[in-house]
């Protein structure tokens, strides 16, 4: 099973697969609540929020009173944060691109990259030049809170095949793991008879080690380690890995 080498470009469309779900939207104030604890920006101060998707979380960065840039590749994401920024009135300035080709520099007092929008790319190089690109984005001192799925918790509870049943559609999942992450197949099959859709992805997967590694190859330095949003200490058992870092 192989994902294909720009799979992102098919895969972040509405059509199939939108994060902004109602229980994540729920959860994004309690969760933007603890990465701002983690980050102790002024009001005012500049976030770029990388990956900002359907902006759950950015607009809820706006809404402390900081000057947010959400940063995407899927213009409908970009769509859908421009009009939540919109419906709860708060200034939300929104950019497309791709993220290994960030052109910031040291526009930023912090930067976030949330739930496993990294390690997408076959080439290791690629998921450096989005750090790197990220540390020239930030100013002296500057922080980057990143979260991912914990690499070591996939391995231990790897299952090869899935399924789930939601409201409006069956969830079929098919994986497989190699040394450097999985590939995973998901299929959609609407309940009402509808034609199903599969896409096919790639995740890097990381562990405290390998991203601390790639985070001071860099220029950042790891300064905190989660497992959760509630600020659960890092541990085999943890699904997210979350980590502090600081530009030098």
């Amino acid at each position: 099973m192989k994902a294909p080498r720009e799979w992102h470009k098919s895969f972040f469309d509405n059509s199939f697969y939108n994060p902004a779900s109602p229980a994540a939207v729920e959860q994004a104030p309690r969760e933007a609540r603890f990465i701002l604890k983690q980050l102790r920006l002024k009001k005012g101060a500049a976030l770029l929020d990388l990956c900002c998707g359907p902006g759950r979380h950015a607009v809820e960065f706006a809404k402390k009173g900081l000057a947010v840039t959400g940063y995407d590749f899927s213009a409908q994401y970009l769509a859908e944060a421009r009009r939540r920024a919109k419906k709860k009135k708060v200034p939300l300035r929104l950019v497309r691109g791709d993220m290994r080709r960030l052109k910031f520099k040291e526009n930023f007092d912090a930067a976030v990259n949330l739930f496993t929008s990294f390690g997408y790319f076959r080439k290791f190089s690629d998921d450096i030049k989005t750090l790197k690109g990220v540390a020239r984005a930030l100013r002296p001192g500057g922080l980057f809170l990143i979260d991912v799925v914990h690499g070591e918790f996939v391995r231990a509870n790897f299952r090869r095949r899935d399924w789930t049943e939601l409201e409006d559609y069956f969830h079929l999942e098919e994986a497989s793991a190699g040394p450097d992450g999985t590939v995973n197949t998901w299929t959609r099959v609407p309940k009402n008879g509808g034609r199903p859709l599969t896409r096919t992805f790639f995740t890097r997967l990381y562990n405290r080690a390998r991203l601390s590694a790639a985070l001071k190859k860099a220029g950042l330095e790891p300064l905190k380690f989660f497992g959760s949003f509630s600020g659960a200490a890092l541990s085999p058992k943890a699904v997210r890995l979350i980590c502090l870092a600081r530009k030098g």
